[in-house]
């Protein structure tokens, strides 16, 4: 019958008309949350008219959707580790009861965060929500990992112990005199003192010395000293000697033009480099290559040290945590140096959208969003991961607000028409009496 279908399409207008008002609240009263996804509700209409004389209506059904790849704007903080995606791409999370369950966890994605170190030294969340990457190995690369799964990714975690970074290369620039390789100068040597850190964090050093060769009268000029390194921490020990002869030419003067090994590792010529073993391991020595005008050089009177350089540092204590562009999360120190202990990937999916929302901000991968990849930050379709910001909610308030007048007066424009059927009706009612 007409007139009832026309009830039943008034029903319907109302139960969609709340519906719709439900994610208007949603949306506003998340308009200041970070990193939330405003909600739509969408009309769709149910024809029931079989296309005859008579009408009857079908009225009106609703579907949601969470708008979750609108991206809302970067605001600053003052936090190293509040993280946000600028451009597609999500973080992986992982809750506090999934982290403490056993077996794989349950992969949720976000797009920010405040993430904080927690009594136990893990990077979590104002909700609880641990941050996820790879960890690297020690010399800071990060190995190879599948990328479909979550196999490999783990909770960030910092140690709060100390820390040392052993020394691994040295490079000396000096000049020496080229006055003493003349006949009759007095062969007297000069020593430098070259400070490394070896494996416990301790301060040792290697004592370079150099001594000219003087030729013997009527000798003229050698242009050739002999290099000797010895480690403080083998008491001394020779583990290095080398002959270093430089040029007198016009054009290459001074430069070095050949070195000739008698203990310890050989020297390149293309680089410059001479492999010492120390107590702790290998260093590599960079005196300079074969005519270059780095490293050692013999010109005019005096000796002249340059610059000493090296890698490695003393003992240090972790002081803050940083996260740069490509999701690299280091570890510094109050010694200066820093340490890549994990990268953080971002997760791409085919359909967004799809995805089911979670608490707190996190969606979790669904059929219909499709299967995520984890790509490396900057990386492929992917943003990156900017740090010290926050992402604001998706909610424009003074569109919800105009959304929510309109449904307003659907509502009740929905309800006069029931009220009108209802008179209808009774007006039936009162012609049969």
């Amino acid at each position: 019958m007409t007139i009832s279908s026309s009830l039943n399409a008034g029903v319907s207008g109302l139960a969609a008309n709340a519906t719709r008002l439900a994610t208007i609240s949603d949306n506003i009263a998340n308009s200041s949350t970070y990193g939330y996804r405003r909600s739509e509700t969408e009309f769709n209409s149910l024809v029931m008219s079989n296309g005859g004389r008579s009408y009857t209506a079908g009225g009106v059904t609703t579907s949601n959707i969470r708008l979750i790849d609108q991206k809302g704007s970067l605001v600053s903080t003052d936090n190293a580790t509040d993280l946000a995606v600028r451009g597609r791409g999500m973080i992986p999370v992982v809750s506090q009861s999934q982290f403490n369950a056993t077996g794989e966890p349950d992969l949720l994605l976000t797009t920010t965060g405040s993430f904080r170190l927690d009594e136990n030294g893990y990077l979590a969340n104002e909700a609880g929500y641990y941050l996820m990457g790879w960890p690297a190995s020690p010399d800071g690369t990060i190995p190879t990992y599948p990328r479909d799964t979550t196999e490999g990714l783990e909770p960030i975690r910092f140690s709060q112990s100390l820390t040392g970074d052993p020394t691994t290369a040295v490079e000396v620039a000096l000049n020496l005199p080229a006055t003493d390789t003349v006949e009759g100068s007095n062969g007297d040597s000069y020593y430098l003192s070259v400070e490394y850190f070896d494996n416990l964090g301790v301060s040792q050093s290697l004592a370079v010395s150099f001594t000219p060769t003087v030729p013997a009268p009527g000798g003229g000029q050698s242009n050739e000293w002999t290099m000797t390194i010895a480690d403080s921490a083998q008491a001394g020990a020779i583990i290095g000697e080398y002959t270093i002869e430089f040029d007198d030419s016009r054009a290459n003067g001074g430069q070095i033009l050949a070195v000739t090994t008698v203990s310890g590792g050989a020297y390149d010529p293309l680089t410059g480099v001479s492999i010492v073993d120390v107590a702790g391991g290998p260093i590599a020595f960079n005196i300079g290559a074969v005519g270059e005008n780095n490293g050692l050089s013999q010109l005019s009177d005096g000796f002249a040290p340059i610059s000493i350089s090296k890698d490695g540092s003393e003992v240090g204590n972790m002081v803050s945590v940083e996260v740069d562009a490509n999701g690299f999360v280091s570890a510094m120190y109050d010694t200066g140096v820093s340490q890549v202990l994990y990268q953080v990937p971002l997760a791409d999916l085919p359909n967004p959208n799809g995805m089911i929302p979670m608490d707190n901000q996190t969606f979790r991968p669904s059929t219909e969003s499709g299967t995520y990849f984890l790509w490396d930050a900057g990386d492929g379709p992917t943003g990156d991961i900017k740090s010290y910001s926050r992402e604001e909610s998706t909610t424009d308030v003074a569109q919800e607000l105009t959304s929510m007048i309109q449904t307003q007066r659907a509502y009740s424009s929905n309800a006069k028409v029931i009220q009108t059927v209802d008179e209808m009706l009774q007006e039936t009612t009162n012609i049969k009496r």
